[in-house]
């Protein structure tokens, strides 16, 4: 039986994980903390497939996430893992 790799997916935009030595050179540019980034929980799907990729994640990693737009072409965003999202 083969897993699916939700990453894989067409509708599910470009995920990846920002190494930690180029975190701090991200969120400089951006004008901003950690805290001020949106959330991705530790068990969302996507974080899953990046453990995959990447092994075990901690909470406080930061991940790029590169969308489609029809009129903008593509752009990034970023979030910070947590343990849950509420």
């Amino acid at each position: 039986m083969s897993k699916f790799n939700v990453l894989e997916h067409e509708i599910v935009p470009e995920h990846h994980l920002v190494p930690v030595e180029e975190e701090e050179s991200v969120l400089t540019k951006l004008n901003v903390t950690k805290d001020d980034l949106p959330k991705i929980g530790i068990n969302d799907p996507t974080i899953k497939a990046l453990e995959e990729i990447h092994g075990k994640l901690v909470p406080g990693r930061v991940v790029k996430i590169i969308r489609k737009s029809p009129t903008a072409g593509y752009y990034e965003y970023y979030r910070v893992i947590v343990k849950s999202v509420i």
